[in-house]
């Protein structure tokens, strides 16, 4: 899924995933929360990326189109849901 244009693709895949990791956990704690939060929003905009590549043929890895379309509304619903928790 990670974008031909993008260098080093195992890096960035276990790096995202990390911060992945790192980010939920900043979420339990009402320290770093808010933090923690916009960093999602920021790395589900980033991943917006990845979404809109693989609309484009020879990058849907045999992903339904419909599947690949129906996963950008869900991203922006994914954005405000982190946003409206943000206190």
């Amino acid at each position: 899924m990670m974008p031909k244009f993008l260098p080093k693709h195992v890096l960035l895949i276990y790096m995202s995933g990390l911060l992945e990791i790192l980010l939920g956990f900043g979420v339990l704690f009402q320290s770093t929360r808010n933090s923690a939060l916009i960093s999602i929003i920021l790395m589900l905009v980033v991943f917006l990326v990845v979404h809109i590549n693989m609309l484009f043929p020879g990058n849907q890895l045999g992903i339904p189109t419909w599947i690949l379309w129906l996963r950008i509304p869900i991203q922006f619903l994914l954005m405000y849901w982190t946003y409206i928790n943000i206190g």
